[in-house]
């Protein structure tokens, strides 16, 4: 009889976990999202819209931006940079503003800095600032490389970081397959209503 004690003992801490794991949640895996390569963003606190090419061959995010320059604010780094809308004028309009007459002037604390290798030019020091845009109708938030793309033909560009972070799937073959929009300004309500931001070239 005393052998059975212990026998007694071990099955009756076997079985509770048995049933606790037979009960317990299984959590399901999240289905991605799939865009095309290319699709419409709005930064968010703008309103602006602007083409991305959505490209897994780049880890960080690139936006177009010009005349960036580094300054200090409460002992932290800070850059100030212009998005020239006449480099790509993919922006609506209702025909009382033309592009050319509008740089957006944005401002951002520096996330980090990268240096980026070319092939047959000099190696590239850029700004990563963080930013918060929409695409398919969703805000999100990623990193973004400061640089001149005034020479592509898209001003945005997500990469792997992106992603990978909020589970994106591209869909190579196809462009603007995005399911929901998001909320944009119009050239002319873009000044209206930034026009602390906003500076017409002809007074610079």
């Amino acid at each position: 009889m005393k052998s059975l004690i212990p026998l007694s003992l071990a099955t009756a801490l076997v079985f509770p976990a048995v049933a606790w794991s037979e009960t317990a949640p299984k959590s399901e895996p999240s289905v991605p999202e799939t865009l095309g390569f290319v699709e419409w963003v709005v930064m968010n606190d703008t309103g602006l819209r602007l083409k991305a090419r959505l490209d897994t061959g780049a880890k960080t995010s690139s936006l177009h931006a010009v005349n960036v320059e580094e300054f200090k604010q409460d002992d932290q780094k800070w850059v100030k940079f212009q998005i020239p809308l006449a480099d790509h004028k993919d922006h609506p309009s209702e025909g009382d503003i033309d592009h050319e007459e509008i740089i957006l002037e944005l401002e951002r604390p520096v996330e980090r800095t990268v240096l980026i290798k070319r092939k047959g030019a000099p190696s590239q020091r850029r700004y990563v600032v963080m930013m918060d845009f929409c695409i398919a109708g969703a805000s999100h938030k990623t990193q973004f490389s400061l640089t001149d793309r005034g020479n592509f033909s898209y001003p945005v560009l997500l990469g792997r970081r992106f992603m990978r972070d909020d589970n994106i799937l591209i869909d190579s073959a196809d462009s603007f397959i995005a399911n929901k929009e998001c909320e944009y300004m119009s050239l002319e309500e873009l000044a209206e209503e930034n026009q602390a931001k906003i500076v017409s070239t002809d007074a610079t």
